[in-house]
């Protein structure tokens, strides 16, 4: 759709006035100057509601995420952003990592998406995956049609590895080879992770590489449904263990976030 200037004003009008609006999709180029983002950062400093923004093809910039910061970081609600194919670079990475803070430290994202961002280089994507490692809530990352490469995949793959939240990364068309999806497999295979869906298409890596990550993960999944079924076996069962006086109730959070309750003999 084409917005002139002044239905622009009227659409942001209606966001700060809104209380009830969860989803704003603005994809595709609707916030296409440096105006619009201003009028948008003013709407989303007094709204309350959205939870998920799409900005998806939106010319904004380093400077024109620089303008809206302010807004998204003190916003109450937002968990969902896409900034993909927005012309960022690595100033834009590090306003970025500001909404995945550390440890619970405050709410923050649990779905990004910074799709064909070009511009961005292997020194913002590491300072991207320190972030990931250490954030305490992020769920989903789609950094599919980037030129990553093997040398950011391993960055990407140690953020995994370090991540309790993490389920879903899309790496399609980014650049990789056997190399980095030989660092992936030891990575799922040899460590504990909340990954359930690695996308890898569209890259210089051999089927049976693909198919053994996916084996692995969906093997992950399996056996966390298992333990989630004798969780609540016991859970409908409460005397099991009662009568011994030395066990002890520990309070065990998955990768996925649902909190289980298990006896562990201690």
């Amino acid at each position: 759709c084409q917005l002139s200037e002044r239905d622009f004003g009227h659409v942001c009008r209606g966001v700060a006035e809104s209380r009830s609006l969860a989803q704003l999709n603005l994809n595709l180029g609707i916030v296409s100057n440096i105006n619009r983002v201003k009028q948008l950062a003013e709407a989303l400093k007094t709204n309350r509601s959205v939870q998920s923004l799409f900005l998806h093809g939106s010319p904004l910039t380093d400077a024109g995420l620089a303008l809206l910061n302010p807004a998204l970081s003190i916003h109450p609600s937002l968990v969902a952003l896409d900034l993909g194919d927005c012309m960022l670079g690595d100033e834009g990475i590090n306003l970025i990592c500001g909404l995945l803070p550390p440890d619970g430290a405050k709410s923050g994202l649990k779905e990004l998406t910074l799709s064909a961002n070009p511009g961005i280089t292997s020194k913002g994507w590491g300072r991207l995956a320190i972030a990931v490692a250490h954030s305490s809530q992020l769920r989903v990352l789609n950094l599919d049609y980037n030129p990553l490469g093997d040398q950011v995949a391993g960055m990407l793959a140690v953020a995994v590895a370090s991540s309790r939240t993490l389920e879903v990364l899309d790496l399609e068309g980014t650049g990789l080879t056997n190399q980095s999806a030989q660092t992936l497999l030891d990575m799922v295979e040899n460590y504990p992770t909340a990954l359930r869906t690695l996308i890898l298409a569209e890259n210089n890596i051999s089927p049976e590489l693909q198919q053994q990550i996916s084996d692995l993960l969906s093997e992950g999944e399996e056996e966390e449904e298992t333990e989630a079924h004798e969780v609540t076996a016991r859970e409908k069962n409460p005397w099991i263990c009662q009568n011994n006086s030395s066990s002890q109730m520990v309070l065990m959070t998955s990768g996925l976030g649902d909190s289980l309750l298990a006896e562990t003999e201690m």
